[in-house]
């Protein structure tokens, strides 16, 4: 194990908070004092089956705790994620069903691993003991808590006062969230700063239960491509870590320059010294911010694909931009025609080059849509039978041929 010190350093890398350092730093000597690892957890509620880059930041700090030889708890919260986490809802949430939250978790499994060393990994799901709870323990567990407290948290706050419903089991969350650490034993979480309220629940009843509190390192949340909002498949801002290489890629050189430095702060395995050195290249003007950029989008593509993958989307993306060609493969679809002609945004949904025909007729709008040499600026424009090479945006194509 590193010195006591200079994991601290490691570990302080691009955090908001941590609660308490110095805690943190006396855990630290004495796991390296008694050659014991520190339990590390980190909790996921299996809410959609995707992860994109913005969950990332906590696996990366994971991965680092892994590297400096604690032990990483995975915990899915398949239990609570029927509950659904409030943090920062205007209104009750709809749970989901056992099914999705189970089939969202396996999705899960696979992709974490990506980052983390599947052999170093302990996989928990929480409704192990929060189902066996019998009703007299899970009302002994809420007498550990007011309802005064649960109103400090901002949310609860203010659907309190415009008289918004909040839901008993909304307020039963986070108590669960934090049950959950005093089972693990848990000696530090780790959670994104919209966490703060939870995670400290997790210290609080760790002190009810005799145990020593967590730790608590909060992480903050990467904004999407657009630089202001935070990243969210919803909001269409997002890098999906199952995308293409060639969509990594792109859509990392697409940030901008201010935004590529927190990008390599918490997504970039690059040592401390050599993130100080690209700062002042930066600053001084020795290293171009392109350069920069390509280097990154090249780094996050081999996390998730590999080294040649990446060597190849490089290569790709030049050939599209730089030498106006087209790329190596482009994805066919047969389409049956249902009249002589196709409204086109209907098309790009099919062919999956919009999620929605309503975002299709915004990439138009916003002139992101050509067919073949032409520049498409009609949301109301239809394609007559044929075949047809079809772009959105600057990276994604499609070879539509009618049926």
């Amino acid at each position: 194990m590193l010195s006591p010190d200079k994991q601290l350093e490691t570990i302080k890398r691009g955090t908001v908070e941590i609660i308490q350092e110095k805690e943190l730093l006396l855990k630290l000597e004495k796991s390296v004092k008694e050659n014991r690892p520190l339990k590390i957890k980190a909790g996921f509620d299996p809410t959609a089956p995707d992860i994109h880059i913005g969950h990332t930041v906590l696996l990366e700090k994971m991965r680092q705790f892994q590297e400096l030889g604690h032990e990483v708890i995975f915990l899915i919260g398949d239990f609570t994620g029927m509950i659904g986490d409030p943090t920062g809802k205007s209104e009750t949430r709809k749970p989901l069903t056992k099914e999705e939250v189970l089939i969202n978790a396996e999705t899960y499994k696979e992709q974490v691993f990506k980052i983390l060393d599947r052999e170093k990994t302990k996989i928990v799901f929480n409704s192990v003991w929060l189902e066996s709870m019998s009703a007299v323990e899970l009302i002994k567990l809420q007498a550990k808590l007011t309802v005064a407290r649960m109103l400090e948290r901002e949310d609860f706050k203010l659907r309190f006062h415009s008289q918004t419903p909040i839901g008993i089991h909304e307020f039963i969350y986070p108590l669960l969230q934090g049950y959950d650490s005093v089972v693990l034993k848990a000696d530090v979480e780790l959670g994104g700063s919209d966490q703060r309220f939870n995670l400290l629940m997790g210290r609080e009843l760790q002190k009810e239960y005799g145990q020593s509190p967590q730790c608590v390192v909060i992480m903050p949340l990467l904004e999407g491509l657009d630089g202001v909002k935070k990243m969210s498949k919803s909001l269409g801002n997002y890098i999906g870590i199952s995308e293409s290489p060639r969509d990594i890629y792109g859509k990392t050189l697409s940030i901008t320059d201010e935004l590529m430095i927190k990008y390599y702060e918490l997504l970039s395995h690059i040592s401390n010294d050599e993130l100080d050195a690209l700062k002042e290249g930066l600053k001084a003007g020795t290293v171009h911010p392109k350069k920069a950029k390509e280097d990154l989008a090249m780094e996050l593509v081999a996390h998730f694909w590999g080294k040649d993958a990446a060597i190849h989307a490089k290569e790709e993306f030049d050939n599209i931009f730089r030498d106006k060609g087209l790329p190596d493969e482009i994805p066919e679809f047969g389409i049956v025609w249902e009249e002589d002609e196709m409204w086109l945004p209907k098309i790009m949904k099919i062919a999956g080059l919009a999620a929605s025909t309503g975002e299709a007729m915004r990439l138009i709008k916003q002139g992101a849509v050509a067919v073949g040499d032409r520049k498409i600026d009609n949301p109301d424009a239809k394609l007559s039978r044929g075949e047809y090479i079809i772009r959105a945006g600057k990276r994604k194509f499609a070879n539509v041929k009618s049926l």
